[in-house]
């Protein structure tokens, strides 16, 4: 029976590089996987999903593969979509009615939260609906299990700002909450200026 799944994870868990991995798997196999990400990551090109190890692929968009039939759709043995916190509630809907009509497994990469600690709105769909739900771990420069993202600058981090904005290791870093809360980002981080 075919499942909903939801990989989650801070930024620089290799959410990507697992979504990538398991395209691969699927086709390793001989099965036919469909790799989608959301339009709004436009950072290595509208078609391509790379990850920050330097493994990438052609994709198509999300957009698209809620335009399709559901005869195109169950001729996939799998569906992979990164960056789903960008998603839609709609968006999240429809690939669940790929997995509970078409019996056709949705596998989905993302961020839960945003730099403030929010959920993004694919992301909260997901945790209200998926089937399985699995963490992505990586760690703070503490050593502790980091799940926090913060967006930072010359100045420390950010606090506030638009929800999304597209970056990598120059605009986030993986926190855990306490490290996040004191804002600091390194062992010798004085901590949050704002305080």
């Amino acid at each position: 029976m075919a499942k909903l799944y939801f990989y989650y994870g801070a930024m620089g868990s290799s959410k990507t590089a697992n979504a990538l991995m398991a395209e691969y798997n699927y086709t390793e196999r001989g099965q036919k996987a469909l790799l989608a990400k959301t339009s709004i990551d436009t950072r290595d090109g509208v078609n391509i999903i790379r990850s920050r190890i330097g493994l990438q692929k052609e994709c198509i968009l999300l957009d698209a593969i809620c335009e399709m039939s559901d005869e195109e759709l169950k001729a996939y043995d799998a569906i992979i979509v990164d960056e789903i916190q960008f998603a839609k509630r709609e968006q999240i809907d429809f690939l669940a009615h790929i997995v509970d009509d078409l019996n056709v497994p949705v596998l989905c990469y993302g961020l839960r939260s945003d730099f403030q600690l929010n959920l993004f709105e694919g992301s909260e769909r997901l945790l209200a609906i998926a089937d399985e739900l699995k963490e992505v771990k990586t760690v703070c420069w503490c050593g502790k299990k980091a799940t926090c993202n913060a967006r930072y600058n010359k100045h420390g981090i950010v606090r506030s700002g638009a929800q999304v904005m597209l970056g990598a290791n120059d605009d986030y870093i993986a926190l855990c909450r306490k490290h996040f809360l004191e804002g600091k980002l390194s062992a010798d981080d004085p901590g949050d200026r704002s305080k």
